[in-house]
């Protein structure tokens, strides 16, 4: 697993995933830390009120391994309200420890050696660890920058699908790159998956965080994909209680049944005092999901601006918490590729970032190919967002350790 992740050394010893190296680095040095992406602030106060209420009542031992009704029914009326989708609470809906556990549990429970699993590259990095952990081979397709976007190479796709191909996992609003996947672009995935008969994992943990029109499509609701698409979620992204792990799987009974017999060999339950606060938080929570989005999207604005005039080039993302910037015009002898330069900015200025080397196969042709870009995430607070961005506008003479220049 670690070896899949880029975390192994020769002598089988093992490092931290950048997220925790670039927070290290980042408290070190008093940056400011746009690397790992969690908010600064705590979600609704009401939400957070209804956990602690479940904890004084007695909320406090295992909950049902599928999750309590109540989350369940709410995850599905959701579901029907936002996507037109209507599932069975009770046998087409799992509450798990977020949606990594999901993730791991459906690629545990539908693949092994010999099988195939294709995503896209660049890629959330769990998802290398979760399919070596499988025994599965992992197959990438490349998002290309093209024309200031980030975009699916659909002939890659086409020839990445094949014969041993048996899950799919698409993650749409897209981490690393902000790209919400067009209408296009899934029934495309559609097309390829229906081909060879694979299943398709559906990571859609950012749904609601689109921008500028932009419209996250639900690919089970695509003409005959509800039979082989598990959609995945997580309340954690959607409420800012990244702390809470409460995501979920939504799938055809069948393969929910298939995900639960290894569910329950992992975590078999958790949150109990939680539960019902996403319950009532996904039921009556709408109008906060609108004030987070609309924040972020004003906090998106003021970083793009930011990395601009500072003289990064950058694409503009349609969702999520992050904005991918190309480092070239800051590359040097000491830091000559984005990875240098990320781990280089801490002590150059106080700022943190990850490369996107960390969300690439080692030695792929996307590496290559965005080996001069980072990612920052906007889901921080104003002032953190403003003193990054003054301490970014020194980069051009940046020489000095962050001790010497910030205090």
């Amino acid at each position: 697993m670690a070896a899949a992740a880029g975390l192994a050394a020769d002598d089988g010893s093992t490092r931290p995933t950048i997220f925790a190296e670039m927070t290290a680095l980042a408290l070190a040095t008093d940056s400011a830390n746009l690397g790992q992406g969690f908010p600064d602030a705590d979600g609704p106060e009401w939400i957070r009120r209804i956990a602690a209420e479940a904890i004084l009542q007695g909320e406090n031992q295992y909950p049902p391994g599928r999750g309590i009704p109540a989350l369940r029914e709410s995850i599905a009326q959701h579901r029907l309200r936002h996507t037109g989708i209507a599932v069975d609470p009770s046998t087409e809906v799992l509450v798990t420890a977020g949606a990594t556990e999901a993730l791991a549990a459906a690629l545990l429970a539908f693949t092994g050696p010999g099988d195939e699993v294709v995503t896209l590259e660049p890629f959330y990095d769990a998802y290398a660890a979760l399919i070596a952990m499988s025994g599965a081979t992992h197959v990438t397709v490349p998002l290309r920058h093209i024309d200031g976007a980030f975009r699916v190479d659909r002939a890659a796709l086409a020839d990445a699908v094949g014969d041993r191909t048996r899950v799919i996992v698409i993650n749409t609003p897209h981490n690393p790159t902000g790209t919400v996947l067009s209408a296009d672009e899934l029934g495309l995935i559609a097309d390829v998956a229906q081909r060879v008969d694979a299943l398709v994992l559906t990571d859609e943990v950012y749904e609601h965080l689109t921008f500028d029109g932009a419209r996250h499509h639900a690919l089970a609701a695509l003409p005959g994909m509800a039979d082989r698409t598990i959609t995945i979620s997580s309340s954690g992204k959607t409420f800012s209680l990244t702390g809470w792990k409460i995501g979920w799987a939504v799938g055809p009974a069948p393969l929910i049944e298939a995900i639960t017999a290894v569910k329950q060999f992992l975590t078999y339950s958790g949150g109990a005092p939680f539960q019902p606060a996403i319950a009532r938080a996904l039921a009556a929570g709408d109008d906060d999901i609108l004030e987070l989005r609309d924040s972020l999207a004003d906090r998106r604005d003021l970083l793009v601006s930011g990395l601009r005039a500072a003289g990064f080039d950058l694409v503009v993302p349609g969702g999520t918490y992050f904005v991918c910037a190309d480092a070239t015009p800051f590359l040097s002898d000491a830091a000559p590729d984005g990875a240098a330069f990320a781990r280089m900015l801490p002590g150059a200025i106080g700022v943190a970032c990850v490369p996107i080397s960390a969300f690439c196969r080692a030695g792929s042709e996307t590496a290559s190919a965005l080996s001069s870009w980072v990612r920052f995430t906007f889901v921080k607070d104003e002032r953190t967002l403003r003193t990054a961005i003054d301490r970014l506008s020194r980069l051009g003479g940046a020489a000095e350790p962050a001790s010497e220049q910030h205090g």
